[in-house]
Parts: C-alpha cells; structure tokens; sequence
C-alpha cells in the first residue's frame, strides 16, 4: 500500500510541475544585444600560421528569450576568420538561441595567406567584422589582425615517411646523431637580414666552415623546441648597432619565440638555445636582445685557444628558464651586458674554463617560482653518470666593475672540487655585490673578502638603484651605490656603455651610466 501511495504522489507531483512549467518561447532578437568590446583585435600573425583563439562574449540583458536570426562572418565563407558558436564551427549561423539574461561566447580565430592580399608591402591589415541579425536590427564587432610575411625555415621531412628528419652534429670531428629536429642552413640562408622576420622551425644548423651573419635590425623567431647550433668550425656573427634614439630598438637584433600576442611578450622557456659546439669559433654577438628561451646561450669547450670562442658586447639576455648563459669549459669575454630573469642563474661559468666580464650587469629578479641559484654561478666540475665529479682548470673568471644582484642573497656561488693540480683562479674587481653571509655558510679560502687577489674594490649589499628590474629595466638612477666606483682602466677599456653614453671620465659599475629617472605622474 506505501508503494503504492508513494507512486500515485509521484505522478501528481509530476503532473503539478509539468502543468506549472513555463514553454521556452523565443522572440527575434530586436538589435539591442551587448557585447564585451567592440573590436576583436586578433594580435600580430605570421602568413599562413595560425591565430590563437580569441572570445567575444554576446549578452541578452533583456527579459525575454530570443534568438538572433543570423550571426555571420561579413566576407562570408570567403573571410579567413573561422568562428565557433556553441561548439559549432563556421563562418554563417542561423537562429542562435540566447535565454533571458544570459550571454553566449563565439570565439575566433584567424589563418592568413598575405600572398592572397592586395599591395601587402610585408604588412597587411586584415578586416572582417561579425554582422548580428541584418537591416534595422544590424549589429556589428569589428575584427582586426596584422598579418607580417616571413621568411620561414623548416626541417626537412621525408617524403616517403613523412617523418620529420633530425640533426647530425658535430662534434670532435664525430658524426654524432640527435633527436633534435632540423636541417642545416643552405648557402643562401647564411645572411639574415632586415628585410622579414625570420621564423625557425627546429633548430638551424651553421654547417662546418660557414658563417651564419645576422645584419642590423634582423628579428628570428623560435617555434618550441627551436634555436640555433654552430657547428664545429662554423661561427655566428651577429651585427647589430645601436639606435639614434635610445628607446628604439630599430638596429638592434632580436632573439625571441614565435608567439606574437602580448601574453606571451616576457614568458621564459618558449624556444630552445643558441648553442655553440665545442669547436666552433670566432663567435661575435653585438647589439642583440635574447629573450624567453630556455638557455639564452650555451657555450662548449675551447677554453686554451688563444682567441675567444665567444664575445658578447653590448647586448641582453632577458626572461631565460635556466640560464642566461651558461659556459661549459668554454671561454668567453663580454662587456656591457645585461642578463636577467633566470630560473637558474643569469651567468654561469661551469666545469672551469675562461671568463672575462668588463661593465656588465648580471641580475636576477625572477618571479616565476623557486630559484636554485645565485645570478653568478663558477664550478671546475662536472659530474658523470655514476654522479662522480670529473674536475678541470677554471683557468681564470674575471668581473670587472660588474654590477651582481638579485632578489635572493647570495648572488655569487663559487663550488671548487679541490685539487692541488688544478686552477681555480676568480677575482671580481670594482663589483657591487648582493651577498650577505648572515649565518656564515660561505667559508674557507673563497670566500675570504679581504684577499684582494680574489676581491678588490667590492661594495657590498648596497641599492644598484635599477629603474625596474621585474620588467628588465636595469639602468641606475641617481640614488644608485655604483656611481662612480668603477675602476678607470677597465672604462678605459669599455668607453661607452650599453646607450652609447661615454663613460670614461667618471664609470659607474655595470653596463650602465646612471640617469635621473623621471618624476612618476
């Protein structure tokens, strides 16, 4: 008998709500739809790559249930926008249904041939917009995306396959195989210019002999898992200049991924490296800014040549996930450079070698997480497979009115596996230094600050007076603790800094002279 009351209620209660419930009754929309922006401005594209997606939210503030009688593309099925509405793609929808006070989202995206479009000049402003119902009732959202042709680098891929071809590197003379993707560079890619960017699928191999020349003004681009690697016996050039106009960036060479939207403009670790194999030589980097890459540069070997395997001048490395620059028995000098924002550290000096920095400033802000490492990192170790520690000369590492700081402390790290056979020569000259020992880990002969034959002129822990270096803006101001404290001779050596700006009559430390910062509004 209770079952079967409880089912006899049951089918009231259903009966009750079924006659209570109110039909859905969808009216046309009357052209008062709102919209989360007016224009959709799809960020900068590369020709025939594809947009990230972009959303448009659509709002009925009325009370009633509508629907829009169509919502489509202007150009039709001819534009190169694609839409998405409600898990539907297409360029042409009819009757989309919106409930009272309720909103939808379309989201767009874009592919773009500038090939196809009329008087492009290398740039080209493409235009569409989305039409919501028609006639009286016409509403419109713009839809806008700079489009830029390129010069577009692949790796092969084998026909009959279809897979992917890799590199072979080399290294010692050795044929070594890899599962990197990417092909060597053809005679005719050997000289970058300013003319297009340059887009780079896998990394871009300087074959044995040649010189891969970057001119004034160039702008590489990395796709993930993308760089550069100079081969034994070939070399890389890079010649940028510096501007007229010191806030413009016009002569310089640009390093950075191939992400355009502003979202991903300071994101760390979006390409590979620029790798220099042991063996290869004569490397030149002048007037370049390297950004978001997983190693900014990565140098091996060649630490006894007479010459320098790499020098950097002039030049910055921002936003890398591991290191700035990261030399491995290797020999390097640089001056007036800038590195920041490192998940590791912004310059180490690993398994000994040769470094010589002159007016550099190397900081470390990164906000990204837990860092591991000091800005300055010098070993004369590395360890093998069974995490045994195979040692070699740190032939010398020289800081010459350098400028070491960041937001953890300490800034420098020195790790020696002794012996008595081997060199571990350092000196940092004329240096303001973030390192502040307060529960006195740091001991023993490396750390002795009063042997000047390991440190001179050191200023510790004072303000550098950086204009903002959680967006890589590392000039000094006026209230600055390295004004006027660099050394002459090294000045003397580096007589302008970074901007140009002569500094001999009175250096400050770094790679910088300081400026009066403007008053904020």
């Amino acid at each position: 008998m209770n079952r079967y009351l409880y089912f006899v209620l049951t089918l009231l209660f259903l009966t009750i709500w079924s006659s209570c419930r109110k039909d859905f009754e969808f009216s046309p929309s009357k052209g008062n739809l709102g919209f989360s922006r007016d224009t959709v401005y799809l960020d900068t594209v590369f020709t025939n790559i594809g947009s990230s997606t972009y959303n448009l939210k659509v709002y009925n503030r009325s009370d009633d249930d509508i629907f829009i009688p169509s919502v489509k593309l202007a150009l039709g099925e001819s534009s190169n926008y694609r839409l998405s509405i409600d898990g539907m793609a297409g360029k042409v929808f009819e009757n989309v249904e919106l409930l009272a006070k309720d909103s939808l989202f379309i989201f767009v995206e874009t592919t773009i041939d500038i090939n196809n479009l009329p008087n492009n000049n290398g740039e080209y402003l493409y235009i569409d917009q989305i039409e919501f119902d028609a006639g009286s009732n016409l509403q419109k959202v713009e839809l806008v995306t700079l489009v830029k042709d390129a010069v577009f680098i692949y790796p092969n891929r084998n026909g009959a396959t279809k897979v992917i071809e890799t590199l072979t590197i080399d290294i010692d003379g050795e044929q070594i195989e890899t599962d990197l993707q990417g092909r060597e560079l053809l005679p005719n890619e050997l000289t970058m210019t300013n003319e297009k960017p340059y887009v780079i699928y896998g990394f871009a191999s300087v074959p044995n002999g040649e010189t891969l020349t970057i001119e004034a003004g160039a702008r590489l681009h990395f796709h993930e898992n993308s760089g550069i690697i100079v081969n034994n016996g070939a070399s890389l050039h890079i010649n940028g200049g510096l501007s007229s106009n010191s806030e413009s960036l016009e002569n310089e060479v640009i390093l950075e991924a191939d992400r355009l939207e502003p979202n991903f403009s300071e994101r760390p670790g979006q390409w590979g490296t620029i790798w220099f194999l042991d063996g290869s030589l004569n490397n030149i980097i002048n007037h370049a800014t390297i950004k978001n890459a997983l190693v900014g540069i990565l140098c091996d070997g060649n630490a006894n040549e007479p010459a320098d395997k790499l020098t950097i001048t002039n030049s910055q490395i921002y936003n890398c996930s591991n290191f700035g620059i990261l030399g491995r028995n290797s020999s390097i000098k640089a001056e007036n450079t800038v590195i920041n924002n490192s998940g590791l550290s912004s310059f180490a000096g690993t398994f000994g070698g040769k470094y010589n920095l002159t007016h550099c400033t190397i900081a470390n802000y990164w906000n990204n997480g837990f860092r591991q490492f000091p800005s300055v990192l010098l070993n004369n170790f590395i360890l093998d497979d069974d995490n045994n520690a195979i040692v070699t000369d740190l032939i010398e590492a020289n800081f010459n009115n350098c400028i070491i700081y960041g937001n953890d402390n300490p800034e420098i790290l020195l790790e020696e596996v002794e012996d008595a056979a081997l060199d571990f020569n350092f000196k940092f000259t004329n240096c303001l230094i973030r390192f502040d020992d307060n529960n006195n880990n740091f001991t023993g002969a490396n750390y002795d600050f009063n042997d000047i034959s390991h440190y001179e002129g050191i200023i510790f822990n004072q303000d550098p007076n950086f204009k903002d270096p959680d967006l890589n803006m590392l000039i000094i101001g006026e209230e600055s603790a390295a004004i006027d404290k660099g050394q002459s001779n090294f000045a003397t050596q580096v007589p302008n800094d970074i901007l140009g700006v002569n500094r001999t009559n009175s250096p400050d430390i770094g790679a910088y002279q300081h400026i009066i910062f403007p008053e904020e509004d």
